[in-house]
């Protein structure tokens, strides 16, 4: 069960963290709380399942990478060991089960488009699964954000 400073932490977050040497001291001056009691709770939050992940969100294209959306039409029965070995690599984030013919969707950064491909490949060859490549055409910025 979240409280009033775990919401607020997790909202507050949302809206990203400075670039400074000390980047959590004024968002934890702001929840009236310490440095030290806002990084247990962040742990918390991350072994209880209310966060699954902290940390950066990298612009691959925009730092000169690549990047690429894709999807795997798994069988069932292998759906869990083919997930474990595409996420082997470590050139895959986001990797997501779906309700869908195509049912592993999951994106790939790479250092440039190369290498997309040769990633792709080399899952394909890992799972034996084809590899569904849906690169970006068009970027939409949506300002995402979950209140807590």
């Amino acid at each position: 069960m979240l409280d009033d400073i775990d919401r607020a932490l997790i909202n507050r977050l949302q809206d990203g963290v400075p670039l400074q040497p000390s980047p959590f001291d004024d968002i934890a001056a702001g929840l009236s709380i310490t440095v030290d009691d806002l990084l247990r709770r962040l742990q918390a939050l991350k072994e209880a399942g209310a966060i699954t992940r902290f940390g950066p969100f990298f612009d691959a294209a925009a730092m000169g990478g690549a990047f690429c959306l894709c999807a795997m039409k798994v069988p069932a029965e292998r759906f869990e060991e083919v997930c474990a070995r595409v996420n082997a690599f470590p050139e895959v984030a986001h990797n997501y089960q779906r309700e869908h013919r195509l049912n592993m969707w999951f994106v790939l950064a790479t250092e440039d488009a190369v290498a997309i491909t040769e990633t792709a490949d080399a899952i394909e060859r890992a799972t034996g699964v084809q590899v569904m490549r849906f690169p970006k055409l068009r970027e939409f910025f949506i300002g995402f954000r979950v209140a807590a």
